[in-house]
This record gives structure tokens, sequence and C-alpha cells, in this order.
């Protein structure tokens, strides 16, 4: 198996067993310590403790027990980019929108750089505008 396959593996696995999953001993094992979150938020950690934050602290309060639907991943030198998509529930406030009930997905664009295995950086575009109108119904 070639190293670009063995990221997209890496990658997928994150996907599925940390981000959907929640076992933090595959976060452990995939990210570095001196990774780097490049569009993290203005005033988040942008090392592996903004992951925890926005998955433990953001993303999970509001969407518990979401999924990931892995749709597309391309590998060339180091870096994978996955397309990919979040099936959620609204159970909890987010964006100051109150729980709604409703079935949302969020549509996300990771690029992520490895290193012997392990997350070094990343960088994301996820379609939060869509989210809330999937949540306000406009």
């Amino acid at each position: 198996m070639s190293v670009q396959e063995q990221n997209k593996a890496i990658v997928r696995r994150f996907n599925k067993e940390f981000i959907e999953g929640g076992n933090m001993q595959v976060f452990n094992d995939t990210v570095a310590p001196d990774f780097k979150n490049y569009t993290a938020p203005a005033g988040s950690p942008k090392g592996p403790e903004g992951i925890l934050y926005f998955f433990n602290q953001f993303l999970r309060p509001a969407f518990p027990g979401f999924t990931v639907e892995v749709i597309d991943q391309v590998a060339e030198g180091d870096k994978v980019v996955t397309r990919k998509a979040f099936h959620c529930t609204h159970k909890g406030e987010i964006f100051g929108i109150p729980a709604t009930e409703k079935s949302v997905v969020i549509n996300v664009i990771d690029i992520i750089r490895l290193r012997e295995g392990k997350y070094i950086e990343h960088w994301n575009v996820a379609d939060w505008q869509s989210v809330i109108m999937q949540l306000s119904g406009k």
C-alpha cells in the first residue's frame, strides 16, 4: 500500500473513530503534539487542544451522536483532501439558535498534512451558512 493510501486510511479512521465515535485513543495515536490548525476560528487554540475544544465543546453539545460520511478523498504527497458530510440532529444551542430537533447536514472539505502517520497541519472549509439556513428554515 502506498504512503498516500495509508494516509487516506488514517484520515478515514480519524473521521469515523474519533470525530464520529469520540475515541480518544485514536485522537492520541493520530494527532502530533506540534499539530497546527491554520483555519481555527480567531481566538481559539490552534494546536491539538483546539480539535478537542471544537468537537467536545462546540459541535457535540449541539449535535450529539452525529455521523460522518466520507464522500471523496484525494491524496498527493503528504496531504489528504477529504470531502465529507456530518449528518446531525440539532439537540443543543449553536450560533445562538436553541435546539430545533431538525436533521442537518454539515458539508466540510478538509486538507490534512501528515507526517509519519500523524496529523501535523489542517485547513478546512465548512458550510456554516447552510447549517444556519437549515436550522432557521430560511
